[in-house]
């Protein structure tokens, strides 16, 4: 492979239990659903926007409403993860090895830049990325491959040479959709969740999987 691209959440970092928490919290407290845990992850994808139409649908919210609700579930994630914010074990190591390398890397991701950049900035790893594709930069999300497409693009890279690591199906399914191959980190969802997705190469818990050295030999 000739390049790398990232998702964020749950594959860089190990933060959806937050995320999930700052959702129920806000579907639940704020605005009056009554959502379980397990309800609540399965819609877990794509733009903040999506999600809540997909649980209100489409009529419930204004354009303003729901970018006023977004970013306010944004600011809570912070608030509770920020103090545990570190990157998967190995993948600190793994990113500076290929940027030795000279592989070129991006960040593919249905995250705004408000928390692209609180990861980014806080962990000093901006450096290693030529390229950052948030939810800001598509009209699509995933499992539409317009993010990972962009970034290939961004790149210079043809999709077929670039690898995704992910953490969800859907995130996998549009790196199929992008025909790129995909390294799955397993903080989020089990190995058969994936079953039918053949573009896996691989099934990580982190970048100290021996699998990953391989990447860069």
């Amino acid at each position: 492979m000739k390049a790398f691209i990232f998702d964020l959440n749950g594959t860089m970092i190990h933060d959806m239990e937050y995320h999930t928490r700052s959702w129920q919290s806000l579907l639940n407290n704020d605005l009056g659903g009554n959502f379980t845990w397990d309800e609540v992850k399965t819609q877990m994808y794509g733009k903040n926007q999506e999600l809540l139409v997909r649980v209100f649908g489409p009529d419930k919210f204004t354009a303003a409403e729901m970018e006023s609700l977004s970013l306010e579930k944004e600011k809570r994630y912070q608030q509770e993860y920020g103090p545990h914010l570190q990157l998967l074990p190995g993948l600190p190591e793994f990113l500076a090895a290929a940027h030795q390398r000279g592989i070129p890397m991006a960040i593919g991701s249905a995250a705004i830049p408000f928390n692209i950049d609180f990861v980014l900035d806080n962990l000093n790893i901006r450096h290693y990325f030529t390229a950052v594709v948030s939810a800001a930069d598509v009209t699509l999300s995933k499992p539409h491959p317009e993010t990972f497409l962009k970034a290939a693009e961004q790149l210079g890279a043809a999709p077929a040479d670039c690898l995704v690591f992910e953490d969800v199906p859907k995130g996998v399914e549009a790196a199929k959709n992008a025909e790129m191959k995909a390294v799955v980190l397993t903080t989020t969802h089990e190995e058969l969740e994936f079953a039918d997705l053949h573009n896996v190469l691989h099934f990580a818990a982190d970048f100290h999987d021996p699998f990953m050295q391989t990447l860069l030999d």
